[in-house]
């Protein structure tokens, strides 16, 4: 079944976002109102303005057949498509951030954040790291949350909220484990935790 408005996964790499994405730059203006796209996202080359294909509403143009296909699968494929896609994400986040701001362990580090530009942040970096369309170009995590004093327990608060977030909008416990794990991956940057040696 496939997953409408009330799935979530918006999360993922972002769980520490959510912490304070408003730290984050904001991302490359307006990619998703722009006309057609004139470089191929897949390869790069200029565009046949013929090899289209229509997702959400929004027209991207290829170089050649092959991209478009590939193009597709992707996001046929993400897990950004799997939660059900923008409509998904965005009422994720908004009832996420419902309870974050009612949370006492972490709700102070929104006190002087603009929740509506929190919220678009949060919506396009998340759809990105789930395989979104549109790729984020804001802060990275560490630099994101650099200089927060961020605590195991804050860390935690977050998943928790997500994670029951997730489970009240009837998400199936598979894609909110790829989501946790997603999520879990983040850790040591959202913390600034040393970077293990390779």
């Amino acid at each position: 079944m496939k997953l409408i408005l009330p799935l979530f996964a918006t999360f993922g790499i972002a769980m520490s976002l959510l912490v304070n994405a408003a730290l984050a730059a904001e991302p490359a203006a307006a990619s998703a109102t722009s006309e057609i796209n004139t470089v191929c996202p897949i390869s790069g080359k200029p565009v046949d303005p013929k090899i289209t294909t229509v997702y959400e509403g929004k027209t991207y143009a290829f170089a050649v057949e092959a991209c478009r296909k590939k193009w597709n699968e992707a996001r046929e494929n993400s897990l950004y498509h799997k939660l059900g896609g923008k409509g998904a994400i965005d009422a994720a986040v908004e009832a996420f951030y419902v309870k974050v701001l009612s949370d006492d362990r972490i709700k102070h580090f929104f006190d002087d954040i603009n929740m509506n530009k929190q919220r678009r942040k949060q919506k396009e970096f998340l759809s990105a790291a789930f395989g979104g369309p549109i790729p984020w170009t804001g802060k990275d995590m560490r630099k994101a949350h650099a200089g927060m004093k961020l605590t195991e327990e804050h860390f935690n608060a977050v998943a928790e909220n997500l994670q029951k977030t997730l489970e009240e909008m009837k998400v199936p416990k598979e894609l909110i484990d790829q989501v946790m794990a997603i999520a879990a991956s983040t850790h040591d940057d959202v913390l600034n935790k040393p970077k293990a040696a390779k």
